[in-house]
């Protein structure tokens, strides 16, 4: 079997403030994520696990993700029918 050469991949972590900017399946890749999220809050409560500080969602408490959702299906909603 032949080698790859290791590469150092960077992750593309876009910044939560342009998501005006998104494409519309970056964004619908964001509300999924979201949506597993808050489900994650709501079965595992304060013991949900922390994510990855590369995971855009890093940070965020359930009530924020409830709020950016929002901001995503607006965003979706406005991108669906300009």
């Amino acid at each position: 079997m032949r080698e790859v050469p290791y590469q150092k991949l960077e992750k593309n972590v876009k910044d939560i403030s342009t998501l005006e900017e998104w494409s519309p399946k970056k964004l619908r890749t964001l509300k999924m994520n979201l949506n597993n999220r808050i489900e994650t809050f709501k079965s595992k409560g304060k013991s949900a696990p922390d994510l990855q500080k590369s995971n855009v969602l890093f940070g965020l408490s359930e009530e924020e993700c409830r709020e950016l959702l929002s901001k995503v299906q607006g965003l979706l909603k406005i991108k669906k029918n300009p």
